[in-house]
């Protein structure tokens, strides 16, 4: 499979990030997309925001809020991450998810990896078609610390790489 997708990122002139990821990646089943084939991948740098607020039990606990971030390829800023989860490129193309499966972090300190569906799009550009995206390689992003004022926020740097994915044959 990892071949595969391989050869698909070099036919197409994918990006070296992408085969990059999934070199490295040991994706899990929960995340896996098996029948899909790799359209792009990015790496982002950026934060996860977190608010104090009650949780179920009326206690005090940072609660995700946003993700915002940069979509990086070669060093160069090429879109953004942010609520909804989105996924927006320069080109105009754009992806809102919805998450399908998750699977733990390396470390207690990195956020998890994810699958997600995708719920809706805009543009023509190069997102146009996806149907998956993984959040892979994650480093930090989890909150931590006293969350002891309702409204206050926590800002946790991280980085990922996103890998997006098409059905393979319609």
């Amino acid at each position: 499979m990892l071949r595969r997708i391989l050869r698909v990122l070099f036919a197409s002139g994918g990006t070296c990030l992408a085969s990059q990821a999934y070199a490295q990646a040991q994706l899990s089943d929960e995340i896996a997309a098996p029948g899909e084939i790799i359209v792009a991948g990015f790496h982002a740098e950026g934060a996860q925001i977190y608010e104090c607020k009650a949780d179920g039990n009326g206690k005090l606990a940072w609660q995700f809020r946003e993700p915002i971030a940069a979509l990086i390829i070669d060093g160069k800023t090429v879109g953004r991450h942010y609520g909804g989860p989105t996924w927006e490129l320069a080109d105009g193309s754009a992806v809102a998810g919805k998450l399908v499966a998750k699977s733990p972090g390396k470390t207690a300190k990195d956020i998890p990896w994810l699958k997600l569906s995708v719920a809706s799009a805009r543009g023509s550009g190069q997102l146009s078609g996806v149907t998956t995206i993984q959040r892979i390689n994650t480093v930090g992003g989890v909150a931590e610390g006293l969350c002891d004022k309702a409204g206050s926020f926590q800002s946790v740097a991280y980085s990922s790489d996103y890998v997006f994915l098409k059905k393979d044959r319609p």
